[in-house]
């Protein structure tokens, strides 16, 4: 063995250096799983012929691959996982008694936006990619050229599973990956290698008996621990599905108009979720303290200007004015409102009835009758 590669498999065998090169990228850890998802494989397919994905038709098309890394990338053998924290670094979080309740204060505020607290900042996708991109730059510096798949929710990876696999957290009851020192506020990203890393030891769960989400899901979506039915799920009801929202969960929508947090902010393990160090995830716009009627009056040019960068925009316009339009239907059925505020509504939704798609308008008219 040449001394080139003895010092390879030095700096593959002590990887201490690349759980310090991820935290220098703010990863708060990175891990290594094999490629072994065999028993994920039947779970799998057992939610999808149950048709618990709706309308995800990419779910059940590449599912073959989700289970098998090394089909989806040749020459895959380790998998490294990591999580970014997302949590807003801003003087009300730092501020907080309990930022949980806070939030869960704004869904009492009928007149409130709520939108998901991943969202509030810039497209997380374009923000870990970039940083996984370079984390697989400084591990070719260190032992040569490799193969490797940079993932952020980009191709069919059960990033759960391989985080789980690989002792980056546990799966909760709500489905989401927990991690003691973290919670659950956090996005994950993968890297596919053909290096032999050390696979690290998965971790066990710590939920025991706690039924917090399950208990406060508003539309029932975690149908039994560590079973979600993404159809009845208000971040796939208003994120994913592209059609009408199913007129018996409007109401159960509330002010939620992009995702939902409700099972996280539940989630005791959250009081231990990490403030992020990234500046891209402030929140933009205002989207953490607006108001649904501001966002109605937002024209398509609005939208499309104000969300450049942000995840949101790929819903398109008239899904998040379906959003908008039950969020305000909501507010109009609720006993908060003065004379004013109320008559502000109806004439704003009023007034969009003959310039909106056939989408739109149909939950318009849902809003209207009260």
């Amino acid at each position: 063995m040449t001394a080139k590669q003895t010092s390879q498999l030095d700096w593959i065998n002590q990887i201490d250096w690349l759980r310090e090169e991820a935290r220098a990228l703010d990863f708060g850890d990175i891990r290594v799983s094999d490629t072994d998802l065999s028993q994920a494989g039947p779970k799998l397919r057992e939610w999808l012929d149950a048709g618990c994905h709706g309308d995800m038709n990419y779910m059940s098309e590449h599912a073959h691959l989700r289970v098998d890394p090394q089909q989806l990338h040749s020459g895959t053998i380790r998998v490294l996982t990591v999580r970014m924290d997302y949590l807003p670094d801003t003087s009300e979080m730092r501020s907080a008694l309990d930022w949980r309740q806070n939030e869960l204060n704004r869904l009492e505020h009928g007149q409130q936006a709520v939108v998901a607290m991943y969202a509030r900042g810039r497209d997380y996708h374009k923000v870990l990619r970039n940083r996984l991109q370079t984390l697989a730059d400084k591990i070719e510096s260190k032992i040569g050229s490799f193969g490797y798949r940079v993932f952020v929710d980009s191709g069919p990876v059960m990033e759960v599973e391989l985080a789980n696999k690989s002792g980056l957290g546990w799966r909760g009851k709500h489905t989401l990956l927990l991690n003691r020192e973290a919670g659950s506020m956090f996005f994950l990203g993968e890297i596919y290698v053909d290096v032999p890393f050390p696979v690290d030891e998965p971790t066990t769960s710590h939920c025991g008996e706690c039924s917090a989400c399950i208990d406060i899901c508003p539309t029932q979506a975690i149908t039994a621990p560590y079973q979600l039915d993404a159809r009845r799920c208000i971040s796939y009801l208003t994120i994913e599905s592209k059609g009408a929202i199913p007129v018996e969960l409007r109401p159960l929508m509330g002010n939620r108009v992009y995702g939902c947090d409700d099972c996280q902010l539940a989630c005791p393990w959250n009081k231990f979720a990490q403030l992020s160090k990234v500046p891209d995830f402030l929140p933009r716009h205002g989207l953490d303290q607006t108001f649904l009627l501001d966002l109605w009056l937002w024209s398509e040019e609005d939208f499309l200007k104000r969300h450049e960068g942000s995840p949101i925009r790929r819903i398109g316009y008239d899904a998040w004015r379906r959003n908008l339009a039950v969020g305000l239907g909501n507010a109009l059925r609720s006993d908060s409102l003065t004379q004013h505020e109320y008559k502000n509504i109806k004439n704003a939704l009023q007034n969009s009835l003959d310039h909106s798609s056939s989408l739109v308008k149909e939950h318009i008219e849902w809003a209207l009758a009260v």
